[in-house]
């Protein structure tokens, strides 16, 4: 994805996603984190031509749940990873580095 291909539109959702995903995951909302990869990263991903992106979140969606909560914050922050680079693929550095924060706390 370059930033000719990002419309605005998918451009301001990418931005709203990339927030959303900070916050619970600073806050470690499990449950938000598992509703924003699961039912709004992979609509927005395949809109988008990232399907990399678009892959992880639908194999999170479709896995058995993991044991433990290690297991399934590392499956999340390898999707939230993707993400930034999304982020920085469209130009949208500020959320990039939104992401990134999130993970290191």
């Amino acid at each position: 994805m370059n930033d000719e291909s990002v419309t605005g539109q998918l451009r301001d959702r990418l931005e709203d996603l990339a927030a959303e995903i900070g916050h619970a995951r600073k806050r470690m909302d499990l449950g938000h984190l598992a509703a924003l990869c699961f039912c709004e990263v992979r609509p927005w991903a395949r809109r988008s031509g990232e399907s990399t992106l678009a892959d992880l979140s639908w194999r999170l969606s479709i896995q058995p749940l993991p044991l433990d909560r290690t297991t399934f914050l590392a499956q999340i922050d390898r999707l939230i990873e993707e993400l930034e680079q999304a982020c920085s693929r469209a130009g949208v550095d500020s959320a990039a580095i939104t992401l990134r924060q999130a993970r290191a706390d």
